[in-house]
């Protein structure tokens, strides 16, 4: 698997909008987006910090991953 690069919550938030996730609030430094999957609808939390920990990063893209049936994979080399 390619290593998680450095990104920002603004670079994540951009990511999932392209995917089809709309913003449906900010509260905060959160940033919250909902999209309507096969599974129904899945809402996920995006801190908008200048960059993101890994770990947050890491479970970001594998709740993304599993909801759009997607590649973990390739989700990183959409953000790199």
């Amino acid at each position: 698997m390619p290593k998680l690069p450095q990104v920002s919550g603004e670079d994540v938030v951009r990511l999932l909008q392209a995917l089809g996730y709309e913003v449906i609030r900010q509260r905060g430094s959160h940033v919250r987006l909902r999209k309507i999957t096969l599974l129904g609808e899945h809402n996920i939390t995006v801190p908008a910090h200048k960059v993101l920990a890994k770990g947050t990063l890491s479970d970001i893209l594998n709740k993304v991953s599993l909801r759009n049936n997607i590649g973990k994979e390739e989700l990183i080399k959409k953000l790199g």
